[in-house]
């Protein structure tokens, strides 16, 4: 995700669940950032991992959030006020530390040309040429009650098929057992790129579309840094704090919404209501909305 970001200097990477999975290996990583001999270590993770080789690293100044264990060691320490986006909860640590100005691109990944040549390629291979209109679904989420169903999926991709547009299913590598379910439910043929990408490739296959439909996910963050324009799903999770971090953006609920679930941080849902009360026609309506805006006036 920042492999290529112009704002980075050095990336340093853990291999949290293979060869740096222990305490050792943590106290290197501390050593080697305290050798830096930084002015500022901003943290945003409140994890023990993180919180732990933050405290142990010598700097100037300690900022950011933190495991509470840890909290003692911070010089300047950010609560997590769950009233705001989380976004704009990292940024107040720059509010906290003087910055009286703070101005910002909204959520940024920048593919490498590896990236864009791969995106090149898989377009190609599929025979999408660049005159052709794209939208992308995004069906999966790591939080099975945040998934609408697969089957409407399938009916708004047909839709916008009979509107000249070609759909493209993105998501992970664990998407593809929904994908193949629910593209075997489409009466037209759509792309196929579930599984095909790394976060990069994904992004610049992503910024190709005019529109992405797309439950609550991660991949949904990759279109938003892309500024593509998005219509997304939510039911059991809050969308003022976890939501598209993006004024390009329409949030899709269900009406009326489940009592408890739409306002709380659980991502339960009993009976599945938040998601399988949120109509076909509600989504399409909203996409032919973003559609109508965005053509006229191309975000990219």
């Amino acid at each position: 995700m920042v492999l290529h970001s112009p704002y980075l200097d050095e990336i340093i990477t853990i291999d949290k669940k293979g060869r740096d999975n222990s305490i050792l290996a943590l106290m290197a990583c501390e050593r080697h950032l305290s050798r830096m001999d930084s002015d500022v270590l901003i943290n945003l993770h409140p994890n023990e991992r993180c919180s732990f080789i933050c405290a142990m690293t010598k700097t100037k100044l300690r900022a950011g959030v933190s495991h509470r264990i840890f909290k003692p060691f911070w010089d300047v320490f950010t609560p997590l006020d769950r009233k705001l986006h989380a976004a704009d909860m990292y940024l107040n640590v720059l509010e906290q530390l003087g910055v009286e100005k703070i101005e910002h691109n909204g959520l940024e990944i920048f593919p490498g040309d590896d990236d864009f040549a791969h995106a090149e390629d898989f377009w190609r291979y599929h025979g999408v040429f660049r005159s052709d209109k794209l939208i992308g679904f995004n069906i999966g989420s790591a939080v099975l009650t945040k998934r609408w169903p697969g089957e409407r999926f399938a009916e708004v991709a047909d839709y916008f098929a009979g509107r000249g547009y070609k759909p493209v299913f993105f998501g992970g590598s664990m998407d593809e057992e929904i994908v193949h379910d629910a593209v075997s439910k489409m009466k037209t043929t759509p792309v196929v790129a579930t599984g095909a990408f790394n976060i990069g490739s994904l992004a610049a296959t992503m910024r190709r579309c005019s529109l992405i439909i797309t439950n609550d996910s991660g991949p949904m963050h990759v279109a938003i840094s892309q500024k593509t324009p998005i219509v997304a799903m939510y039911g059991p999770s809050h969308p003022e704090i976890y939501g598209p971090y993006t004024k390009d953006a329409v949030i899709v609920t269900a009406v009326p919404p489940c009592e408890g679930c739409a306002a709380g941080m659980k991502h339960k849902c009993p009976d599945m209501q938040c998601m399988t009360r949120l109509t076909v026609k509600q989504v399409i309506d909203a996409a032919e909305g973003m559609l109508e805006k965005y053509e006229k006036n191309p975000l990219k």
